[in-house]
């Protein structure tokens, strides 16, 4: 760590405390004025569909945290990390562009994201389509986004398998019928210890018709990279073979670019038939790697091998809306695909392992002389997602409501990962698949069935009574092959249920079939909830409510299936206005139990393990306030307290001591997580100025959940952030100047090693990114 990142850490330890113990908890929407009919200056309403029909957010007896378009702009908010960094009750690991996963209120036990590990138990939707992929979310490119909706607590009911802790859904702006509008904006930034970076993005909205019209959007953007490839070397000990990353020593190696389009088109088929058919894509790719090696000095680390990925994904999906009798009636369909491409070195596993076992003398050229083992991966995923939702709604201003509907989606994700060793020997190779020592070439198919129903009933004008169930059956397969060739080992090739060739393989381009095994189930969730209005603009809530996630097959044919796990949460919230709207508080305080959790890592031969493990409670609070302090200034406050732990010991091998026990706290999520953002409006002569701060805290966590790891891998520190912007507007332009992480805090988005902790022990981290300063000039017209 360099002095002056170290210093300032020093120097905001005050700041930090003084923000976990003064600021409430939640996250906000928008706080614009606006100007009642009778004169008065207050908050803007924020409109949500949470509950699948637009509602004021205050009406809305859910924890629901909203960024509007003008609040995302504002925060400069541009990709995932950006926004989860302002929504407190989630989480988000992040291990590079596009590969992050979500948690939400400390539901989480270290989940490593891997191709057979459990489903994700946060849902992220584009709009009304799922866009959660088996191993995690797209990272869409926040613009010309509506809003970001937050959903914290079970959404089992109206939006299914992978809502089990909550649900985050990206809403974007819609085509315009009332008229033409376009806008664009150009940026260029600077990273601290790194690259220069510059992005453009566009949109347009044209009227074809009356009742037709067209949106696209286009973005471009490069990000400057801030991690140094330095100077390594190693030597292994079987043979003496030295090795040196002389080829690949770069610095900030770790730039992205990324590139997208959507075209959304709008057409009013008569007064109450509309279809809004959507075509959307992007391409993110990353060179390099988003990880250092504290051992190396700040933002550094030695890689021997080259890194990076390239995901692709495109979706296209229609909504067609309209009304049998008195009834709204909804079908969203969609049909995804995404590629990725993963370069990545697994140096580390192949150094530790000869280290300590000597396997080095297993992998030798085809003469038997010694070789350089170590090990690098070339993964080829390629996902497909197929959803359809048709539902039902009756008028929101009967007394009695009711959403209900039928949903399907099958995702399958075609599995390619390579374990790479130069010159090795044709008896150790996968058959068919030069230098490789390891293959995993394989089908996951997840299917998912639903029929729901939610309904609201006004006992009296301030008293409702909302039950809601949705029915649920699953099955999931995994086939094909993984291990090694015949020449190396007990697995692999030699579990292969037929002579190699012979059936021809289940998954294409597999020597054989080792794996092949589905696993159904079924069930129910429920929320029941009540709510009273003490005033219009007060009312408190009571909700019980489940999820689930379905169960899965371990990747390890010998090992069973893992079962499904279910949630339960307690919760009672409040959405309260005062001040004559001027000031908006709202909150939640919960208390969840997950039994007989999947959890996730690393066994032997660093392949991923699914266990059911037991049982854990959650509890907490979060709130927002909105409080339009004077006319042009605001105060934005928001955070989560969670305290998520055991409730009984994990014991995955009865015969071995417990590897966590009753009372450890559950990884990834802290104690204390919140934001705090000033904004002040005035006028300089015919331009409108505006100036806005913003702190964000996050509390330690530990990326792990059994003790043995937490003592190889450490602990996430806290960090606190501050973000700074001053812009004008004139008639259509403006202009802005902003930093990001303005003191250069070094917090960090995750701690890992490359194999078992038992084994490999150099940590790496995750680093946030370093301080950004930038201008953006945009026009709107």
């Amino acid at each position: 760590m360099t002095n002056n990142r170290r210093n300032f850490r020093r120097a905001t330890r005050w700041s930090a405390g003084l923000l976990a113990t003064t600021m409430l908890t939640g996250v906000a929407g928008t706080a614009l004025a606006q100007t009642a009919p009778s004169g008065e200056v207050g908050l803007e309403e924020v409109v949500v569909t949470a509950q699948k029909r637009s509602e004021n957010l205050q009406d809305v007896p859910i924890s629901i945290q909203a960024l509007g378009t003008e609040r995302l702009e504002s925060l400069q908010v541009n990709d995932t990390t950006d926004y989860v960094r302002f929504m407190p009750s989630v989480s988000a690991p992040t291990g590079a562009p596009g590969f992050s996963n979500f948690y939400m209120r400390g539901v989480a036990s270290g989940e490593n994201n891997n191709h057979s590990g459990p489903l994700p138990s946060v849902g992220v939707y584009l709009d009304e389509q799922p866009v959660t992929t088996i191993t995690g979310p797209l990272d869409v490119h926040i613009y010309d986004i509506a809003r970001v909706e937050v959903l914290a607590g079970p959404q089992g009911t109206l939006y299914g398998a992978s809502s089990q802790a909550g649900t985050i859904r990206i809403i974007t702006n819609k085509p315009d019928t009332k008229g033409f509008k376009a806008g664009y904006d150009l940026e260029v930034n600077s990273t601290a210890h790194g690259d220069f970076g510059y992005g453009a993005e566009g949109f347009v909205n044209i009227p074809l018709h009356e009742k037709a019209a067209i949106r696209l959007v286009a973005w471009a953007e490069h990000d400057g990279g801030y991690i140094d490839n330095v100077p390594g070397s190693f030597v292994f000990p079987t043979g003496a073979i030295a090795v040196n990353n002389a080829k690949e020593v770069k610095n900030d190696y770790n730039e992205v670019d990324t590139v997208g389009a959507r075209a959304a088109l709008k057409i009013d088929l008569t007064d109450n038939w509309t279809v809004t058919p959507t075509l959307m894509g992007q391409r993110t790719q990353a060179d390099g790697g988003f990880a250092a090696d504290p051992s190396k000095g700040d933002l550094k680390i030695s890689r021997y091998y080259p890194e990076g990925s390239d995901d692709k994904w495109f979706q296209a999906a229609a909504t067609i809306e309209g009304k049998v009798a008195n009834l709204d009636v909804l079908y969203a369909g969609a049909h995804m695909r995404r590629w990725i491409d993963t370069d990545s070195d697994y140096s580390d596993y192949s150094f530790f392992y000869d280290t300590l076992f000597g396997y080095g003398a297993y992998t030798t050229d085809d003469a038997g002389n010694f070789i350089n083992t170590s090990q690098y991966i070339q993964g080829r995923d390629y996902f497909k997602k197929t959803s359809h939702e048709l539902r039902l709604a009756s008028p929101t201003e009967n007394r009695f409501k009711v959403v209900a509907g039928l949903f399907y989606q099958k995702q399958t994700h075609n599995i390619e990962q390579r374990y790479r060793i130069d010159n090795l020997a044709a008896v150790s190779e996968v058959p068919g698949w030069p230098d490789t020592l390891w293959l995993t070439k394989q089908l996951r198919t997840d299917r998912d069935y639903a029929a729901f129903a939610d309904g609201t009933f006004d006992i009296t004008d301030q008293l409702s009574i909302t039950g809601g169930i949705r029915f649920f059956k699953y099955k999931n397969s995994l086939q094909g092959f993984f291990g090694f060739g015949a020449g190396y080992g007990s697995t692999g090739q030699r579990q292969c249920v037929a002579p190699l060739g012979s059936p021809t393989p289940i998954v294409e381009g597999g020597p054989c079939t080792n794996v092949d095994k589905t696993t159904k189930g079924d069930g129910h969730t429920y929320r029941i909830n009540a709510t009273y209005k003490i005033t219009p603009d007060k009312m408190v809530y009571a909700t019980l409510s489940t999820g689930f996630r379905p169960g899965g097959i371990n990747r390890r044919g010998t090992l069973p299936p893992y079962d499904a796990d279910f949630l339960k949460n307690h919760e009672i919230g409040w959405k309260t206005s005062w001040l004559d709207n001027r000031l908006r508080w709202n909150g939640a305080i919960f208390y969840e139990k997950w039994n007989n959790f999947q959890f996730s890592f690393l066994g032997a031969n660093g392949l991923t393990e699914i266990r059911n493990a037991g049982k854990a409670k959650m509890k907490g609070v979060e709130s927002d306030i909105n409080w339009l302090v004077a006319d042009g200034f605001t105060l934005i406050g928001a955070g989560a307290y969670t305290d998520a732990e055991l409730n009984e010991d994990y014991v995955p091998n009865p015969a071995a001591p417990p590897e966590a026990t009753k009372g450890t706290s559950l990884p990834v999520t802290p104690k204390f997580k919140g934001n705090l953002s000033a904004r002040y409006e005035w006028t300089i002569g015919d331009m409108d100025a505006h100036v806005q701060a913003s702190a964000v805290y996050t509390g330690s966590a530990y990326p792990d959940l059994r003790i043995s790891d937490r003592s190889v891998i450490g602990k996430l520190p806290s960090s606190t952030t501050f973000d700074l912007t001053f812009g004008v507007e004139r008639d259509s332009w403006r202009i802005e100047a902003f930093a990001k992480n303005l003191f250069d805090d070094d917090g960090q988005n995750d701690r890992f090693v490359q194999c078992a902790s038992s084994v490999c022990t150099r940590v790496y981290t995750v680093p946030i990114r370093p301080r950004i300063i930038g201008v953006k000039v945009g026009q709107t017209f």
